[in-house]
């Protein structure tokens, strides 16, 4: 890990000529390796720069939107970024729905190359909205070749802004909503993603799997989606509850035989349990099946006396390294910090796959398997 203060001009520390702001534990830069291509990152937060470290991406702890982007200049290829949404987020208390409008007057002011940051961020219920309009300051500044943003899907109406400014500035670009499972994550996790190119033509990236995979026109078919239980070598009948630990009852229940839900934090209290049947005080099993969809059976006063029969797991919380699984990092990505803030970590990141498939449009590098092959 770098701190800001000692990185002086920077000239030694861009190993490629690629810029991420917000880098997290390095979604991104795993992406970037599996394309044979490393970048520099800036990060805030202690625990996702030493985690970052420890997997080998250079990264500069210090505050984006505080860091100059001089020592950049005329040095970058690309810019990617995943910044804070709390303005679009759905999560939480929401305060931040009202900062919207400023935050898009920032993206205007920066874009002409006026900084009224100070000003705006006075009028910000939640001080983290303006970091979205950060990448548009490196991008007047630095005009790189190609750039990738990502986002939760509500975030949408913020990337229209940036491609319509890029667009007057003789950038290609695509923005939509991309499914993660419909590149190989097993996860079926949607996020905004804005693509720009200076040098070539973009769109979405091609589709690698699919939910119901069909035949095209020439005789090929995408792979179905990869299932949780697959990534996980789970055995049949597990089902996983996402509200865990709480002492209230409810959550979503979904099979492991379909990608995962979206990870989040609170991916660490979620359950897995093998839904097959009861052991009864007699010895008997009463075995079942029942789709997620349908009520739960009737619990009688005798459900304490009856034992739980799964399908070879026992009842425990999703581990660590199956959230990096589900997230498509390696199992064993050296995350750091309290498991609160690796789970967030994880949470949080760019699905590595999902990041490769994005950066391989506007750089021409295909992706490709540990084993070479073309994915």
């Amino acid at each position: 890990m770098v701190d800001a203060a000692s990185t002086g001009a920077g000239n030694q520390l861009i190993p490629s000529g690629i810029v991420e702001l917000f880098r997290g534990p390095g979604g991104w830069a795993e992406g970037l390796r599996l394309l044979g291509l490393a970048d520099i990152g800036l990060e805030w937060d202690t625990a996702a720069c030493r985690t970052a470290h420890a997997a080998g991406h250079v990264t500069i702890q210090t505050d984006v939107a505080a860091y100059p982007t001089d020592p950049f200049k005329g040095r970058i290829a690309g810019l990617i970024a995943s910044p804070p949404c709390q303005a679009w987020s759905r999560a939480g208390k929401r305060a931040g729905l009202a900062d919207q409008a400023l935050v898009h007057q920032a993206v205007s002011d920066l874009a002409h190359g006026r900084d009224a940051r100070a000003a705006l961020l006075d009028q910000c219920t939640d001080k983290r909205s303006l970091l979205a309009a950060e990448p548009m300051r490196w991008l007047h500044d630095l005009r790189p070749e190609w750039v990738c943003l990502e986002e939760v899907p509500d975030v949408l109406p913020l990337f229209q802004q940036y491609a319509d400014i890029l667009r007057r500035w003789g950038y290609s670009v695509w923005i939509g909503i991309l499914n993660a499972a419909d590149y190989g994550v097993p996860q079926t996790r949607r996020r905004a993603i804005l693509l720009a190119s200076r040098l070539r033509a973009v769109s979405a990236p091609d589709p690698t799997h699919a939910k119901s995979p069909a035949l095209d026109l020439f005789g090929g078919c995408q792979a179905p989606w990869v299932s949780m239980a697959d990534a996980l070598s789970l055995p049949p009948g597990v089902t996983i509850n996402t509200r865990g630990e709480r002492t209230t009852p409810g959550g979503n229940e979904f099979p492991a035989d379909r990608p995962s839900n979206a990870l989040t934090g609170r991916a660490r209290s979620w359950k897995l349990r093998s839904g097959q049947g009861w052991k009864l005080p007699d010895g008997s099993v009463e075995r079942y099946e029942r789709a997620v969809s349908e009520p739960s059976f009737t619990i009688t006063g005798t459900a304490n006396r009856c034992k739980w029969v799964g399908a070879g797991v026992e009842e425990r919380n999703l581990t660590l390294e199956e959230a990096a699984i589900l997230q498509s990092f390696p199992a064993d990505h050296p995350f750091h910090g309290t498991r609160t803030k690796q789970f967030e970590q994880v949470g949080n990141a760019v699905p590595p796959l999902l990041a490769a498939h994005i950066v391989s449009v506007p750089t021409g590098i295909p992706v490709r398997s540990p084993l070479g092959v073309a994915a």
